[in-house]
Protein backbone atom coordinates (compact mmCIF):
# COMPACT_ATOMS: atom_id res chain seq x y z
CA UNK A 1 0.00 0.00 0.00
CA UNK A 2 2.70 2.69 1.13
CA UNK A 3 4.87 2.60 -2.05
CA UNK A 4 1.64 4.42 -3.82
CA UNK A 5 2.51 7.45 -2.48
CA UNK A 6 5.43 7.47 -4.28
CA UNK A 7 3.79 6.45 -7.53
CA UNK A 8 0.98 8.66 -6.99
CA UNK A 9 3.43 11.51 -6.27
CA UNK A 10 5.42 11.65 -8.82
CA UNK A 11 2.61 10.76 -11.48
CA UNK A 12 0.16 13.73 -10.16
CA UNK A 13 3.48 15.89 -10.60
CA UNK A 14 3.57 14.73 -14.60
CA UNK A 15 -0.19 15.52 -14.70
CA UNK A 16 0.54 18.87 -13.11
CA UNK A 17 3.79 20.14 -15.78
CA UNK A 18 0.94 19.18 -18.49
CA UNK A 19 -1.90 21.31 -17.05
CA UNK A 20 -2.67 24.38 -18.66
CA UNK A 21 -1.04 27.50 -17.95
CA UNK A 22 -3.99 29.57 -17.79
CA UNK A 23 -5.97 27.31 -15.91
CA UNK A 24 -4.32 27.56 -11.92
CA UNK A 25 -7.46 26.74 -9.77
CA UNK A 26 -7.64 23.03 -11.98
CA UNK A 27 -3.92 22.83 -11.18
CA UNK A 28 -4.42 23.94 -7.16
CA UNK A 29 -7.48 21.15 -6.90
CA UNK A 30 -5.47 18.46 -8.52
CA UNK A 31 -2.36 18.88 -6.36
CA UNK A 32 -4.66 19.19 -3.63
CA UNK A 33 -6.75 15.80 -4.53
CA UNK A 34 -3.06 13.67 -5.04
CA UNK A 35 -1.82 15.09 -1.98
CA UNK A 36 -4.88 14.03 -0.04
CA UNK A 37 -4.75 10.62 -2.08
CA UNK A 38 -1.09 10.64 -0.93
CA UNK A 39 -2.30 11.15 3.13
CA UNK A 40 -4.93 8.85 2.78
CA UNK A 41 -2.72 6.29 1.74
CA UNK A 42 0.09 7.36 4.54
CA UNK A 43 -2.59 6.62 6.87
CA UNK A 44 -4.40 3.56 5.67
CA UNK A 45 -0.50 1.95 5.76
CA UNK A 46 0.18 3.72 9.20
CA UNK A 47 -2.62 1.88 11.26
CA UNK A 48 -1.97 -1.85 9.11
CA UNK A 49 1.71 -1.55 10.60
CA UNK A 50 -0.24 -2.08 14.01
CA UNK A 51 -1.69 -5.39 12.66
CA UNK A 52 2.13 -6.06 11.99
CA UNK A 53 4.34 -8.37 14.82
CA UNK A 54 6.29 -5.97 16.32
CA UNK A 55 9.25 -8.40 15.86
CA UNK A 56 9.04 -8.18 12.20
CA UNK A 57 11.42 -5.41 10.59
CA UNK A 58 10.86 -4.37 8.06
CA UNK A 59 7.78 -5.29 6.05
CA UNK A 60 8.80 -5.32 2.38
CA UNK A 61 6.59 -4.36 0.00
CA UNK A 62 8.42 -4.55 -3.32
CA UNK A 63 11.76 -6.33 -4.09
CA UNK A 64 12.48 -6.37 -7.44
CA UNK A 65 16.33 -6.42 -8.76
CA UNK A 66 17.49 -3.53 -10.85
CA UNK A 67 21.20 -3.22 -11.55
CA UNK A 68 22.44 -6.86 -11.27
CA UNK A 69 25.93 -6.54 -12.01
CA UNK A 70 25.90 -4.34 -8.54
CA UNK A 71 23.27 -6.30 -6.42
CA UNK A 72 21.10 -2.60 -6.38
CA UNK A 73 17.52 -3.89 -5.65
CA UNK A 74 14.14 -1.89 -6.18
CA UNK A 75 13.08 -2.61 -2.52
CA UNK A 76 10.54 -0.77 -1.21
CA UNK A 77 9.85 -1.66 2.87
CA UNK A 78 8.77 0.19 6.03
CA UNK A 79 9.23 -0.11 10.15
CA UNK A 80 7.63 2.00 12.52
CA UNK A 81 9.51 4.82 11.66
CA UNK A 82 9.44 5.08 8.49
CA UNK A 83 5.55 4.59 8.92
CA UNK A 84 5.56 7.67 11.19
CA UNK A 85 7.74 10.11 8.44
CA UNK A 86 5.72 8.71 5.96
CA UNK A 87 2.58 10.01 8.18
CA UNK A 88 4.19 13.21 8.13
CA UNK A 89 4.85 13.57 4.75
CA UNK A 90 1.46 13.34 3.63
CA UNK A 91 0.04 15.72 6.05
CA UNK A 92 2.85 17.83 5.39
CA UNK A 93 1.67 17.94 1.49
CA UNK A 94 -1.52 18.47 2.27
CA UNK A 95 -1.25 21.87 4.49
CA UNK A 96 1.41 23.04 1.69
CA UNK A 97 -1.51 22.81 -0.71
CA UNK A 98 -3.65 25.34 1.30
CA UNK A 99 -1.74 27.34 1.84
CA UNK A 100 -0.20 28.05 -2.02
CA UNK A 101 -3.58 28.50 -2.96
CA UNK A 102 -2.59 31.97 -3.59
CA UNK A 103 0.17 30.97 -5.40
CA UNK A 104 -0.48 32.41 -9.55
CA UNK A 105 3.14 32.19 -11.20
CA UNK A 106 3.01 29.53 -13.29
CA UNK A 107 0.76 27.43 -10.97
CA UNK A 108 1.26 23.98 -12.98
CA UNK A 109 4.84 24.00 -12.58
CA UNK A 110 4.89 24.80 -9.35
CA UNK A 111 2.87 21.85 -7.86
CA UNK A 112 5.11 20.00 -10.48
CA UNK A 113 8.02 20.51 -8.47
CA UNK A 114 6.19 20.33 -5.39
CA UNK A 115 4.64 17.01 -5.94
CA UNK A 116 7.98 15.81 -7.40
CA UNK A 117 9.56 16.58 -3.91
CA UNK A 118 7.29 15.08 -2.23
CA UNK A 119 7.45 11.82 -4.02
CA UNK A 120 11.37 11.86 -3.21
CA UNK A 121 10.54 12.20 0.26
CA UNK A 122 8.54 9.73 0.22
CA UNK A 123 10.92 7.11 -1.32
CA UNK A 124 13.29 8.43 1.11
CA UNK A 125 11.68 6.94 4.20
CA UNK A 126 10.42 3.69 2.22
CA UNK A 127 13.52 2.58 1.02
CA UNK A 128 14.96 -0.74 1.81
CA UNK A 129 18.24 -0.42 -0.64
CA UNK A 130 20.52 2.07 0.54
CA UNK A 131 21.36 3.05 -3.55
CA UNK A 132 17.68 3.94 -4.10
CA UNK A 133 17.52 5.85 -0.75
CA UNK A 134 20.09 7.81 -2.85
CA UNK A 135 18.34 8.54 -5.49
CA UNK A 136 15.32 9.41 -4.15
CA UNK A 137 17.33 11.22 -1.67
CA UNK A 138 19.43 13.25 -4.68
CA UNK A 139 15.70 13.65 -6.72
CA UNK A 140 14.23 15.42 -3.55
CA UNK A 141 16.85 17.90 -3.68
CA UNK A 142 16.38 19.29 -7.49
CA UNK A 143 13.13 20.32 -6.88
CA UNK A 144 14.04 22.50 -3.69
CA UNK A 145 16.68 24.73 -5.83
CA UNK A 146 13.29 25.76 -8.40
CA UNK A 147 10.72 26.12 -5.48
CA UNK A 148 12.92 28.53 -3.59
CA UNK A 149 14.50 30.33 -7.21
CA UNK A 150 11.55 30.86 -8.77
CA UNK A 151 8.83 31.38 -6.59
CA UNK A 152 10.51 32.79 -3.35
CA UNK A 153 11.47 35.95 -2.22
CA UNK A 154 14.13 37.83 -0.08
CA UNK A 155 17.36 36.96 -1.87
CA UNK A 156 15.96 34.12 -3.63
CA UNK A 157 18.14 33.12 -6.06
CA UNK A 158 20.97 33.33 -3.21
CA UNK A 159 19.20 31.32 -0.70
CA UNK A 160 18.09 28.70 -3.75
CA UNK A 161 22.21 28.16 -4.76
CA UNK A 162 23.35 27.99 -0.84
CA UNK A 163 20.85 25.23 -0.21
CA UNK A 164 21.82 23.78 -3.13
CA UNK A 165 25.40 23.37 -2.39
CA UNK A 166 25.07 22.68 0.88
CA UNK A 167 22.66 19.98 -0.31
CA UNK A 168 25.33 18.29 -2.66
CA UNK A 169 28.39 18.52 -0.69
CA UNK A 170 26.57 16.64 1.70
CA UNK A 171 25.20 13.97 -0.79
CA UNK A 172 29.18 14.04 -2.22
CA UNK A 173 30.45 12.94 1.31
CA UNK A 174 27.16 10.35 1.81
CA UNK A 175 28.35 9.16 -2.13
CA UNK A 176 31.71 8.22 -0.61
CA UNK A 177 30.86 6.55 2.43
CA UNK A 178 28.40 4.42 0.61
CA UNK A 179 30.56 3.20 -2.21
CA UNK A 180 33.35 2.64 0.60
CA UNK A 181 30.55 0.73 2.38
CA UNK A 182 30.14 -1.45 -0.64
CA UNK A 183 33.23 -2.41 -1.62
CA UNK A 184 34.50 -3.19 1.70
CA UNK A 185 31.26 -5.30 2.48
CA UNK A 186 32.46 -7.59 -0.27
CA UNK A 187 28.32 -8.66 -0.35
CA UNK A 188 27.61 -7.69 -3.84
CA UNK A 189 24.34 -6.37 -2.48
CA UNK A 190 23.36 -2.73 -1.69
CA UNK A 191 20.49 -3.81 0.55
CA UNK A 192 20.47 -1.97 4.18
CA UNK A 193 20.02 -5.49 5.20
CA UNK A 194 22.62 -7.13 3.69
CA UNK A 195 25.19 -4.64 4.68
CA UNK A 196 24.68 -4.26 8.09
CA UNK A 197 25.11 -8.09 8.27
CA UNK A 198 28.47 -7.63 6.55
CA UNK A 199 30.38 -7.57 9.50
CA UNK A 200 32.15 -4.36 8.30
CA UNK A 201 35.59 -3.87 9.94
CA UNK A 202 35.33 -1.75 12.97
CA UNK A 203 38.20 0.51 12.04
CA UNK A 204 36.62 0.96 8.73
CA UNK A 205 33.23 2.19 10.71
CA UNK A 206 35.30 4.54 13.01
CA UNK A 207 36.14 6.72 9.86
CA UNK A 208 33.31 6.16 7.96
CA UNK A 209 30.77 6.78 10.10
CA UNK A 210 31.54 10.67 10.36
CA UNK A 211 32.01 11.13 6.83
CA UNK A 212 28.39 9.74 6.27
CA UNK A 213 26.94 11.12 9.44
CA UNK A 214 27.82 14.75 8.69
CA UNK A 215 27.03 14.55 4.98
CA UNK A 216 23.54 14.04 6.48
CA UNK A 217 23.29 16.38 9.49
CA UNK A 218 24.19 19.15 6.83
CA UNK A 219 20.58 18.54 5.24
CA UNK A 220 19.71 18.29 9.02
CA UNK A 221 20.58 21.69 10.35
CA UNK A 222 23.56 20.36 12.46
CA UNK A 223 25.85 23.28 14.02
CA UNK A 224 27.66 24.34 12.38
CA UNK A 225 26.70 23.38 8.87
CA UNK A 226 23.24 25.16 9.56
CA UNK A 227 23.72 28.50 7.69
CA UNK A 228 21.76 27.07 4.64
CA UNK A 229 18.83 26.48 6.58
CA UNK A 230 17.86 30.11 7.96
CA UNK A 231 18.91 31.60 4.61
CA UNK A 232 16.62 28.89 2.87
CA UNK A 233 13.78 29.26 5.00
CA UNK A 234 13.66 32.72 4.85
CA UNK A 235 14.03 32.65 0.95
CA UNK A 236 11.35 30.61 0.62
CA UNK A 237 7.99 30.23 -0.67
CA UNK A 238 5.49 29.67 2.06
CA UNK A 239 4.69 26.12 0.99
CA UNK A 240 8.88 25.28 0.15
CA UNK A 241 9.80 26.32 4.07
CA UNK A 242 7.15 23.96 5.30
CA UNK A 243 8.07 21.38 3.77
CA UNK A 244 11.96 22.26 4.52
CA UNK A 245 11.48 22.81 7.72
CA UNK A 246 8.81 19.72 8.01
CA UNK A 247 10.13 16.66 5.92
CA UNK A 248 13.61 17.52 4.12
CA UNK A 249 15.21 18.46 7.20
CA UNK A 250 13.83 15.03 8.92
CA UNK A 251 15.45 13.39 5.53
CA UNK A 252 19.24 14.38 7.04
CA UNK A 253 18.39 13.27 10.12
CA UNK A 254 16.61 10.09 9.08
CA UNK A 255 19.82 9.19 7.20
CA UNK A 256 22.16 9.95 10.37
CA UNK A 257 19.80 7.19 11.83
CA UNK A 258 19.24 4.32 9.69
CA UNK A 259 22.10 4.70 7.62
CA UNK A 260 25.11 5.99 9.98
CA UNK A 261 23.95 4.65 13.04
CA UNK A 262 22.32 1.57 11.31
CA UNK A 263 25.24 1.07 9.14
CA UNK A 264 28.55 1.80 11.70
CA UNK A 265 27.42 1.23 14.91
CA UNK A 266 30.90 0.89 16.08
CA UNK A 267 31.90 4.21 14.64
CA UNK A 268 30.43 5.12 18.01
CA UNK A 269 32.21 3.23 20.23
CA UNK A 270 35.37 4.98 22.19
CA UNK A 271 38.64 6.39 19.95
CA UNK A 272 40.44 4.89 23.17
CA UNK A 273 41.94 8.05 24.02
CA UNK A 274 40.50 11.56 25.03
CA UNK A 275 40.64 15.00 23.48
CA UNK A 276 39.61 18.32 24.91
CA UNK A 277 37.28 16.14 27.36
CA UNK A 278 35.81 14.21 23.81
CA UNK A 279 36.56 10.50 23.52
CA UNK A 280 34.17 9.31 20.87
CA UNK A 281 32.39 10.60 17.42
CA UNK A 282 29.19 10.35 19.81
CA UNK A 283 30.71 12.94 22.16
CA UNK A 284 31.46 15.08 19.05
CA UNK A 285 28.23 14.89 17.76
CA UNK A 286 26.37 15.12 20.84
CA UNK A 287 27.99 17.96 21.61
CA UNK A 288 27.29 19.52 18.59
CA UNK A 289 23.62 19.18 18.56
CA UNK A 290 23.69 20.74 22.05
CA UNK A 291 25.70 23.67 20.68
CA UNK A 292 22.68 24.32 17.84
CA UNK A 293 20.14 24.28 20.52
CA UNK A 294 21.78 27.45 22.09
CA UNK A 295 22.98 29.02 19.36
CA UNK A 296 19.33 28.81 17.55
CA UNK A 297 17.68 29.79 20.77
CA UNK A 298 19.89 32.82 21.39
CA UNK A 299 19.91 33.58 17.52
CA UNK A 300 16.41 33.48 17.31
CA UNK A 301 16.08 35.99 20.23
CA UNK A 302 18.04 38.60 18.42
CA UNK A 303 16.02 38.51 15.15
CA UNK A 304 13.87 41.61 13.98
CA UNK A 305 13.01 39.60 11.02
CA UNK A 306 9.86 37.58 11.92
CA UNK A 307 11.08 34.43 9.66
CA UNK A 308 14.40 34.51 10.46
CA UNK A 309 13.46 33.79 13.87
CA UNK A 310 11.49 30.72 12.99
CA UNK A 311 14.10 29.28 10.45
CA UNK A 312 16.96 29.85 13.40
CA UNK A 313 14.20 28.08 15.80
CA UNK A 314 14.09 25.13 13.09
CA UNK A 315 17.74 24.33 13.50
CA UNK A 316 17.57 24.71 17.89
CA UNK A 317 14.44 22.11 17.69
CA UNK A 318 16.51 20.02 15.27
CA UNK A 319 19.31 19.93 17.80
CA UNK A 320 16.75 17.69 19.56
CA UNK A 321 16.90 15.43 17.19
CA UNK A 322 20.32 14.85 16.77
CA UNK A 323 21.10 15.08 20.69
CA UNK A 324 18.45 12.32 21.12
CA UNK A 325 20.17 10.32 18.31
CA UNK A 326 23.66 10.03 20.56
CA UNK A 327 21.74 8.81 23.35
CA UNK A 328 21.61 5.44 21.51
CA UNK A 329 19.61 4.71 24.76
CA UNK A 330 15.69 3.38 23.64
CA UNK A 331 14.30 6.42 25.51
CA UNK A 332 16.41 8.90 23.72
CA UNK A 333 16.11 7.57 20.10
CA UNK A 334 12.26 7.15 20.73
CA UNK A 335 12.34 10.44 21.47
CA UNK A 336 14.42 11.96 18.48
CA UNK A 337 11.92 10.18 16.12
CA UNK A 338 8.88 11.64 18.12
CA UNK A 339 10.36 15.12 17.62
CA UNK A 340 11.05 14.78 14.11
CA UNK A 341 7.00 14.35 13.65
CA UNK A 342 6.34 17.22 15.81
CA UNK A 343 8.86 19.38 14.87
CA UNK A 344 7.60 18.79 11.23
CA UNK A 345 4.36 19.43 11.98
CA UNK A 346 4.96 22.80 14.47
CA UNK A 347 7.45 24.13 12.23
CA UNK A 348 4.99 23.66 9.34
CA UNK A 349 2.39 25.39 11.04
CA UNK A 350 4.64 28.70 12.43
CA UNK A 351 6.24 28.86 8.58
CA UNK A 352 2.04 28.99 7.26
CA UNK A 353 1.22 31.78 9.92
CA UNK A 354 4.28 33.82 9.67
CA UNK A 355 4.79 33.31 5.57
CA UNK A 356 0.98 32.76 4.21
CA UNK A 357 -1.23 34.28 6.74
CA UNK A 358 0.98 37.30 7.67
CA UNK A 359 3.35 38.22 5.06
CA UNK A 360 1.27 38.17 1.98
CA UNK A 361 -1.06 40.41 3.52
CA UNK A 362 1.04 43.37 5.22
CA UNK A 363 4.04 42.31 2.82
CA UNK A 364 6.72 42.86 5.51
CA UNK A 365 8.42 40.38 8.56
CA UNK A 366 10.21 43.50 10.03
CA UNK A 367 8.88 43.78 13.82
CA UNK A 368 9.49 47.19 13.52
CA UNK A 369 7.23 47.72 10.84
CA UNK A 370 4.55 44.88 12.39
CA UNK A 371 4.05 46.16 15.72
CA UNK A 372 2.12 49.39 14.61
CA UNK A 373 0.14 47.63 12.63
CA UNK A 374 -1.68 45.80 16.02
CA UNK A 375 -2.19 42.80 13.89
CA UNK A 376 -4.20 41.08 17.11
CA UNK A 377 -6.89 43.47 16.19
CA UNK A 378 -6.87 43.28 12.73
CA UNK A 379 -5.93 39.80 12.19
CA UNK A 380 -7.10 37.84 15.34
CA UNK A 381 -6.91 34.09 13.69
CA UNK A 382 -3.52 34.94 12.69
CA UNK A 383 -2.58 35.87 16.36
CA UNK A 384 -4.39 33.45 18.31
CA UNK A 385 -3.07 30.80 15.82
CA UNK A 386 0.54 32.18 16.14
CA UNK A 387 -0.13 31.84 20.16
CA UNK A 388 -1.21 28.11 20.11
CA UNK A 389 1.94 27.30 17.69
CA UNK A 390 4.14 29.24 19.79
CA UNK A 391 3.23 27.26 22.85
CA UNK A 392 3.12 24.03 21.08
CA UNK A 393 6.64 25.34 20.22
CA UNK A 394 7.60 26.21 23.63
CA UNK A 395 6.96 22.66 24.39
CA UNK A 396 4.18 23.00 26.63
CA UNK A 397 2.44 20.11 28.10
CA UNK A 398 -0.84 18.27 25.91
CA UNK A 399 1.51 19.21 22.76
CA UNK A 400 3.73 17.18 20.86
CA UNK A 401 6.66 19.32 21.42
CA UNK A 402 6.46 18.46 24.88
CA UNK A 403 6.53 14.21 25.09
CA UNK A 404 9.87 14.43 22.33
CA UNK A 405 11.78 16.64 24.05
CA UNK A 406 11.18 15.10 27.40
CA UNK A 407 12.31 12.00 26.36
CA UNK A 408 15.39 13.52 24.97
CA UNK A 409 16.34 14.77 27.41
CA UNK A 410 15.59 11.92 29.90
CA UNK A 411 17.71 10.02 27.01
CA UNK A 412 20.47 12.33 27.43
CA UNK A 413 20.98 12.68 31.35
CA UNK A 414 21.24 9.14 30.69
CA UNK A 415 24.06 9.16 28.69
CA UNK A 416 25.81 12.34 30.25
CA UNK A 417 23.86 14.84 32.56
CA UNK A 418 25.68 17.71 31.03
CA UNK A 419 24.39 17.19 27.96
CA UNK A 420 20.74 17.90 29.43
CA UNK A 421 22.07 20.62 31.80
CA UNK A 422 23.28 22.95 29.03
CA UNK A 423 20.42 21.97 27.11
CA UNK A 424 18.09 23.40 29.17
CA UNK A 425 19.55 26.91 29.04
CA UNK A 426 18.06 26.21 24.74
CA UNK A 427 14.93 25.44 26.44
CA UNK A 428 14.59 28.65 28.22
CA UNK A 429 15.80 31.13 25.72
CA UNK A 430 12.91 29.39 23.37
CA UNK A 431 10.06 30.24 25.24
CA UNK A 432 12.18 33.97 25.55
CA UNK A 433 12.32 34.29 21.60
CA UNK A 434 8.76 32.71 21.14
CA UNK A 435 6.77 35.50 23.40
CA UNK A 436 9.53 38.03 22.25
CA UNK A 437 8.18 37.70 18.60
CA UNK A 438 4.39 37.01 19.64
CA UNK A 439 4.40 40.45 21.72
CA UNK A 440 6.41 42.50 18.60
CA UNK A 441 4.43 40.76 15.76
CA UNK A 442 0.82 40.53 17.03
CA UNK A 443 0.27 42.64 20.33
CA UNK A 444 2.91 45.62 20.77
CA UNK A 445 2.14 48.79 22.50
CA UNK A 446 3.50 50.76 19.57
CA UNK A 447 1.08 53.59 18.73
CA UNK A 448 0.31 54.15 15.46
CA UNK A 449 1.10 57.35 13.37
CA UNK A 450 -1.08 59.31 12.14
CA UNK A 451 0.09 58.47 8.49
CA UNK A 452 -0.30 55.07 9.73
CA UNK A 453 -3.52 55.15 11.10
CA UNK A 454 -4.86 56.61 7.73
CA UNK A 455 -3.04 53.97 5.93
CA UNK A 456 -4.90 51.02 8.28
CA UNK A 457 -8.39 53.09 6.90
CA UNK A 458 -7.97 52.88 3.38
CA UNK A 459 -5.94 49.48 3.28
CA UNK A 460 -7.71 46.70 4.56
CA UNK A 461 -6.05 43.30 4.80
CA UNK A 462 -7.36 40.23 2.93
CA UNK A 463 -10.01 38.64 5.09
CA UNK A 464 -8.80 34.96 6.12
CA UNK A 465 -9.01 31.95 3.88
CA UNK A 466 -10.44 28.55 4.06
CA UNK A 467 -7.83 26.85 2.71
CA UNK A 468 -5.87 28.59 5.65
CA UNK A 469 -8.33 27.64 8.35
CA UNK A 470 -8.32 24.09 7.03
CA UNK A 471 -4.51 24.04 7.06
CA UNK A 472 -3.96 25.70 10.83
CA UNK A 473 -6.77 23.18 12.16
CA UNK A 474 -4.85 20.42 10.22
CA UNK A 475 -1.77 21.02 12.04
CA UNK A 476 -3.09 21.98 15.42
CA UNK A 477 -5.15 19.63 15.72
CA UNK A 478 -2.01 16.84 14.98
CA UNK A 479 0.21 18.22 17.39
CA UNK A 480 -2.51 18.18 19.73
CA UNK A 481 -3.41 14.56 19.11
CA UNK A 482 0.20 13.25 19.51
CA UNK A 483 0.95 15.37 22.61
CA UNK A 484 -2.38 14.21 24.47
CA UNK A 485 -1.94 10.25 23.09
CA UNK A 486 1.86 9.68 22.34
CA UNK A 487 1.31 6.08 21.90
CA UNK A 488 -0.38 6.72 18.72
CA UNK A 489 3.09 6.91 17.18
CA UNK A 490 5.48 5.16 19.97
CA UNK A 491 3.80 2.08 19.98
CA UNK A 492 5.04 1.71 16.21
CA UNK A 493 8.59 3.67 16.90
CA UNK A 494 9.42 1.74 20.38
CA UNK A 495 9.90 -1.45 18.79
CA UNK A 496 11.60 -0.31 15.26
CA UNK A 497 13.88 1.74 17.42
CA UNK A 498 15.01 -1.28 19.69
CA UNK A 499 15.78 -3.76 16.39
CA UNK A 500 17.49 -1.12 15.00
CA UNK A 501 19.72 -0.16 18.20
CA UNK A 502 19.97 -3.89 18.90
CA UNK A 503 21.49 -5.01 15.36
CA UNK A 504 21.68 -2.53 12.72
CA UNK A 505 19.36 -2.47 9.36
CA UNK A 506 18.84 -6.32 9.95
Amino acid sequence: MLPWTIYISFAGALVSALCPKDKPVLARWFALVVSVAGLAIAVGGYAAGFSQPRQVFPQVFIDALWVPSMGIHFLLAADGISRVLVLLTGIAAVAGVLFSWNVDLRTNQFFAFYLALIGGVYGVFLSGDLFLLFVFYEIAIVPKYFLIAIWGSTRREYGAMKLALYSFTGSAMVLIGLLAAYVTAGSHSTALAALANAGLPVRFQMWCFPLVFVGFAILAGMWPFHTWAPTGHVAAPTAASMLLAGVVMKLGAYGCLRVGIGLFPHGLDSWGFTLLGLASWRDVFAWLAVIGIVYGALVALAQTDFKFVIGYSSVSHMGFVLLGLMTLNQIGVDGAVLQMFSHGIIAGLLFAIVGRVVYDRTHTRQFAELGPMHLSRRLPFAAWAFVFAGVASMGLPGFSGFVAELQVLVGAWQANPWWTIVSGIGIIVGVAYIWRALQKAFFSDVLPTAHELEAEQHHKLAPITWPEIAGVVLLGACTLAAGLYPRILLDQIEPAVKTLLAGGAQ
